[in-house]
């Protein structure tokens, strides 16, 4: 790609090339299993690495579909799937690798830096964190409680971007309330448990850690059932607050003006997502808080954007993904300067006399 060149370097011309890192390691995480792993080797693959995967434990199952797919499309010097647990992951960790790819906790997040910082290897890190929905007095309702029960209530609420805590102004928390009910009646039944729409918990472990976070939850341990949950009248010490939910549990809480939302939203760490509910506080919503996305009137759905990035921001990650911005990821843009040898200004070497410090300033401005 050709760039211009400054004064400065005048006669030369310059460009850009785009070379691939090398050889990429890159882990997904079990929530969405095939697409955490897809994406972002589309993004390596098309910038010309070398992948190796590193596929969920959890998700069994998807991990053998895509060992199966990698193994008929690629030769395993280009691409490979390694299985495994833990110690599976720290062995990788081990060696040297160009770029590294991760999906998943923050926990995993902070291994994965801590590894790749034996040998300076660049990563990029996509966890997630309490995402705040903040519900104005603007808000129109009932289409609010429609979009955040779709966004938290999908996959069970075990999506990185799901909406972890609901701040609704005081004047509209009933009706939102009554509203949100009714879509997950609507989009579930009854009796949630019984529709083919609505998901399971991963594990025995993380429906256990849910049920420790809210016990109360109507829930069904032999089939990893957990109910679509509206948690009303807690306190913001309450243990459901206090770690990223990652499930159908959601914390419902009221504010008296923004500036009480937006004050409590600064005081955690900056989230993976922010959805704001109204029209009057949008600018103040883009202006006072840090998020690794927004989105307006809307849950998740930004993320579906492929002329979009999508990444984190401080503990919910750092570098994007998606779209172009995927091949970005994996890509090293080399800047190359061609000068000419036919002429070569003298004004660049020393002795600097006053006429030459002139020109420079000249040229500089």
């Amino acid at each position: 790609e050709p760039v211009s060149t400054s004064l400065l370097n005048w006669p030369a011309t310059g460009r850009i090339l785009r070379e691939p890192y090398g050889q990429v390691l890159i882990f997904s995480a079990w929530n969405y299993p095939f697409q955490l792993m897809m994406v972002p080797l589309v993004g390596a693959v098309a910038a010309g690495n070398c992948v190796v995967l590193k596929p969920a434990e959890q998700a069994s199952a998807t991990a053998e579909v895509l060992e199966k797919i990698i193994r008929e499309s690629f030769e395993s010097e280009q691409v490979m799937v390694v299985q495994g647990g833990r110690e599976t992951a720290e062995e990788l960790l081990k060696h040297r690798f160009d770029y590294i790819f991760y999906t998943g906790g923050e926990n995993g997040g902070r291994a994965v830096m801590r590894a790749a910082a034996e040998y300076l290897t660049p990563v990029t890190l996509e966890l997630g964190g309490k995402s705040p929905c903040i519900v104005d007095a603007d808000a129109k309702l009932d289409l609010s409680a429609k979009r955040i029960v779709w966004g938290k209530f999908m996959n069970a609420g075990q999506t990185c971007v799901a909406p972890d805590y609901l701040l609704v102004h005081k004047s509209q928390k009933k009706i939102l309330l009554e509203r949100m009910a009714h879509w997950i009646r609507v989009f579930y039944g009854e009796n949630p448990e019984q529709s083919s729409d609505y998901s399971r918990i991963i594990n025995t472990t993380h429906f256990d850690r849910l049920l420790k976070l809210y016990p109360e939850a109507v829930s069904n341990r032999a089939i990893r059932y957990i109910a679509p949950t509206l948690i009303k009248n807690l306190s913001k010490d309450h243990a459901v607050m206090q770690e990223e939910i990652f499930g159908p549990l959601l914390p419902i809480l009221q504010f008296e003006d923004l500036a009480e939302a937006v004050n409590f939203v600064n005081e955690h760490p900056k989230p993976l997502a922010l959805y704001y509910f109204g029209k009057s506080g949008t600018e103040t919503i883009l202006r006072e808080t840090s998020s690794g996305g927004v989105c307006i009137n809307d849950t998740v759905a930004h993320l579906l954007n492929p002329a979009m990035p999508f990444g984190g921001v401080g503990e919910s990650g750092h570098g994007v993904y998606h779209g172009k911005w995927s091949f970005d990821t994996f890509t090293h843009f080399k800047p190359v300067m061609k000068k000419s040898v036919l002429i070569d200004l003298p004004m660049r070497y020393p002795p600097y006399t006053g006429q030459k410090l002139k020109m420079l300033k000249r040229l500089t401005k």
